[in-house]
């Protein structure tokens, strides 16, 4: 937690008094549920506040369903998705591609056969990108 804390302050990221850890499975099928809504960047970060900072429990369907209402997406249907676990299986698969690739740490960005693990500076992601041919985008 002290190297957490650290790397948070360092980025300038918000980091609560979290006194305990809770299982972030809900939560993952929840944050696919959103991407297919195309709220997947505005609910990924409420869902890392609430974990990290208000040291809610993301294990709870009522907590991850006031998290889904609180980013504008539909309470009701975020309750049913989480109670018919609709995206069980696509965490399922992506846990299982993760294990093929021998990922055991997040973040972890993945070029060809090539990893880098863990929250890095921004220069070290860019040259990781360029050594695999990544171009950065010109902006308009």
């Amino acid at each position: 937690m002290r190297r957490l804390r650290k790397t948070a302050a360092d980025l300038g990221l918000p980091f609560g008094e979290r006194k305990k850890t809770f299982n972030s499975r809900l939560a993952q099928e929840l944050g696919l549920w959103a991407e297919s809504k195309n709220k997947g960047d505005v609910f990924h970060p409420a869902a890392f506040k609430a974990y990290f900072v208000d040291g809610k429990n993301i294990a709870k369907i009522p907590v991850l369903v006031d998290l889904a209402a609180s980013v504008e997406l539909p309470g009701e249907e975020a309750a049913a998705v989480l109670e018919t676990r609709a995206f069980k299986a696509a965490v399922d698969a992506d846990w299982n591609l993760s294990r093929e690739k021998a990922i055991t740490a997040v973040p972890t960005f993945v070029m060809n056969q090539d990893k880098l693990v863990g929250a890095q500076p921004y220069e070290m992601v860019a040259k990781f990108m360029e050594a695999h041919g990544a171009k950065k985008k010109k902006r308009a």
